[in-house]
C-alpha cells in the first residue's frame, strides 16, 4: 500500500544525491520490467562532470523515497524511469505528466519536445490525453546471459590509461561530430555508475582499433546495458559491430548481468541487424512521445 498522505515532490538533485539516484535506477532494473532509463545512461552523461549531471536530472519523491527519475538529454528530450512498484500508480503518473508538460515546472521547455517513457500504463495514457503523440519506434533488444558467450573473433581490450586514445578515436569517428575526449572519458570513469562498467576496444589482425563500446552493469542478476557502441568509419562492413556486441555480452556476463540490453532506432535497420547477428532478440516495438511546437 502507498501512503496517500505523503505528497509527491519534484526536484533537481545536488551532486551529493547522485549516488542515491544511480542506486535507485539500478534497483528498478529487472528482467520482467520494460526498458527504461538505466544507470548507464546517467553514467555516460557523467562525462560532462558531476555538476552538469546533477543539473540534468529530475527526481520525483514521496517523502525521502525516490519514485521516478528523468534525465534531460539535450534541451528537448527527457528520458524517464519509474519504480516498478509504482508504474501503475495513478497519482504519481498524473503528477509526472503535469510536471513534464508544464514548462514552468523545470523539466521541458515550451514548444516541441520529446519524452522517452517506454512502459505502458497511466503515465502514457495521461500524456496522450494531454496532447502528446507517439513518435518514431524504437526496438529494445536483449541477449540472455544464462549460458557462456562464445568468442567474438576480435582481440578485445578492457580500456585502461594506455587505451583511452583508441577508445576516443573510435567513438569520434563512429559518432561524428562527437566531442568525446580523453578528459571526458576520465570524468565518466570517475562517476559512480562506472564502478560497475567497462569500456571495450576491439582490434583487428593488424592491430587497428576498429570498434568500441561501454557496458554498464546494474548489479548481479539484473539486465546490463550497451551504451554506446560504434565502429570506426574506416572499418565498417567487416562485421566488427557484431563482434564487439558479442564481446560486450561476454563482459556483462562476467560482471554478473542476467542479460545484455540495447535499444535501437526502428529506422536503423543496420543496427537492428547487427545486434540480431550478435544474439540479441527484439522485445517488441516501443515509441517515444512527441509534442509539436
Amino acid at each position: 500500500m502507498f501512503d496517500r498522505g505523503v505528497s509527491i515532490s519534484l526536484s533537481t538533485p545536488t551532486t551529493a544525491d547522485l549516488d542515491e539516484v544511480v542506486r535507485a535506477l539500478a534497483r528498478w532494473r529487472r528482467e520482467d520490467a520494460p526498458m527504461q532509463l538505466h544507470p548507464g545512461d546517467v553514467g555516460f552523461y557523467w562525462q560532462l562532470g558531476p555538476e552538469a549531471t546533477a543539473a540534468a536530472l529530475r527526481v520525483w519523491r514521496d517523502g525521502q523515497r525516490i519514485l521516478a527519475v528523468g534525465l534531460l538529454d539535450g534541451s528537448e528530450l527527457v528520458r524517464l524511469a519509474v519504480d516498478a512498484d509504482r508504474r501503475t500508480d495513478h497519482a504519481l503518473a498524473r503528477q509526472m505528466a503535469d510536471d513534464v508538460s508544464d514548462p514552468g515546472r523545470g523539466v521541458l521547455p515550451a514548444g516541441e519536445a520529446y519524452v522517452e517513457a517506454l512502459w505502458d500504463g497511466p503515465f502514457r495514457e495521461f500524456m496522450q490525453t494531454d496532447g502528446w503523440e507517439p513518435d518514431a519506434p524504437w526496438i529494445p533488444m536483449a541477449r540472455d546471459l544464462s549460458e557462456p558467450v562464445a568468442g567474438s573473433g576480435l582481440r578485445i581490450q578492457i580500456v585502461g590509461p594506455e587505451h583511452i586514445a583508441d577508445r576516443v578515436a573510435v567513438h569520434r569517428s563512429a559518432f561524428a561530430p562527437s566531442k568525446f575526449s580523453a578528459e571526458r572519458w576520465h570524468a565518466m570513469a570517475a562517476g559512480t555508475a562506472y564502478s560497475d562498467a567497462r569500456c571495450l576496444v576491439g582490434y583487428d589482425d593488424r592491430g587497428d582499433a576498429v570498434a568500441a563500446t561501454t557496458v554498464w552493469s546494474a548489479g548481479p542478476g539484473k539486465p546490463g546495458l550497451l551504451e554506446p557502441l560504434g565502429v570506426h568509419d574506416d572499418h565498417r562492413g567487416h562485421g566488427y559491430g557484431t563482434a564487439i556486441a558479442v564481446a560486450a555480452a561476454a563482459v556483462l556476463r562476467d560482471l554478473g548481468s542476467s542479460s545484455a540490453t540495447v535499444c535501437a532506432e526502428g529506422s536503423n535497420t543496420a543496427a537492428v541487424a547487427t545486434y540480431r547477428a550478435a544474439g540479441y532478440r527484439p522485445r517488441g516495438e516501443v515509441q517515444d512521445l512527441h509534442r509539436n511546437g
